[in-house]
């Protein structure tokens, strides 16, 4: 699935060196490694240890890891609206993303210039929400006279109507779109005006190496401010992550345990990005190579297939599934089979994360 995520801040907060960091992590050779598409966008792999565990038990040297696209937002300054600095450059990245990684500096030093002059979380993260509310009204403002009119033509306009009111009313209040759909409906629907402020946000508060455990007085304003958009925060050193991406891969889980940690914060971030783009992992396991395949959560089977190939979901006759949980406390597919837990699915099964998968189908 192509989906992208964007990382995105004022200057000097630490979204550069979060973004040099991904790029210059080592992942085992097996996996994809980080991959330069372009200067400002990589590929990345998503971490998963389940990967190997299945590896084990199918005997194969080959992992294929499930992948993200990172795109690194070119810089803001206010008026970024109105075109200001680079603020063109800015906003159509924003709208090329499917999700925002949102780098808010947390951490004092008289050695790096502050683009306001001084450190404030809060402030930080409204000149930039204040640019992306703008431009949305700019759009909706000039699309609502002709849904309009279209509207009086066709009453199956109106849902889209009222709602283009509804989130123009919460943008003037200063808040996201994403915070205007209330029902499943409302948000399929918000979808469609390809909003700026509706993509969803994942708050990355960059502090000093000592507050990487606690986070500090800047971290708990940046979890009010995602508390209130039920938004997530990930408290991380980008610095210290720069140079644990540098570490041999066997080296670096000995490096975390002595900062008091169990996973980097590359890795947290990656996870929670996945997620926040509503995607989960299926597999499919052999001798040949161990496959962690992406897919949309509530896919069903068919639509899981099509990711190997189109013939796949074309033809797509049923799939025998195994639980990951399962494979891994039997120990072999045998086993799995043998105690009834190898499951015949057909074309509504809803794909579960974790699920292993073979596919039966006849083009």
């Amino acid at each position: 699935m192509s989906l992208r995520a964007g990382i995105l801040g004022l200057p000097n907060v630490g979204k550069s060196t979060l973004f040099n960091a991904i790029t210059a992590q080592q992942v085992d050779a097996q996996n994809y490694p980080f991959c330069t598409i372009e200067p400002n966008v990589g590929v990345v792999a998503v971490p998963d240890p389940r990967l190997k565990e299945l590896a084990k038990i199918v005997k194969t040297n080959k992992i294929v890891a499930a992948t993200l696209e990172i795109v690194d937002i070119a810089g803001l300054v206010r008026g970024a609206s109105k075109g200001e600095g680079l603020g063109n450059k800015f906003l159509s990245h924003v709208r090329e993303v499917d999700a925002l990684i949102h780098v808010v500096r947390c951490f004092d030093d008289p050695n790096i210039v502050h683009v306001e002059g001084s450190v404030n979380p809060v402030r930080d993260i409204e000149t930039i929400q204040t640019e992306l509310i703008l431009a949305d009204l700019e759009s909706l403002e000039r699309r609502l006279p002709k849904l309009e009119k279209d509207a009086k033509k066709d009453a199956k306009l109106e849902p889209h109507l009222n709602l283009m009111k509804k989130v123009m009313a919460k943008l003037s209040e200063g808040k996201p779109a994403r915070l205007a759909s209330e029902s499943p409906e409302e948000s399929a629907l918000l979808k469609s005006f390809f909003l700026l402020t509706s993509k969803p946000v994942l708050y990355v508060a960059n502090v000093g190496e000592s507050d990487i455990l606690t986070g500090n007085a800047y971290t708990k304003q940046v979890e009010e401010v995602a508390a209130k958009e039920g938004a997530k925060v990930i408290v991380i050193c980008a610095k210290l992550e720069s140079e644990i991406a540098l570490l041999p891969e066997e080296e670096k889980p000995e490096f975390l345990a002595s900062l008091g940690l169990q996973m980097s914060g590359l890795d947290k971030i990656i996870r929670a990005t996945y997620d926040l783009l509503g995607l989960q992992t299926y597999f499919t396991a052999g001798e040949k190579e161990v496959h962690a395949w992406t897919i949309r959560k509530g896919a069903k089977a068919p639509e899981a297939a099509g990711v190997i190939h189109s013939d796949f979901e074309k033809g797509f006759i049923r799939a025998e599934v195994m639980k990951y949980d399962d494979l891994i406390k039997f120990g072999s597919e045998q086993k799995v089979r043998e105690a009834g837990k190898l499951a015949l699915e057909g074309k509504d099964y809803v794909v579960q994360d974790g699920d292993i998968m073979l596919f039966r189908f006849n083009v």
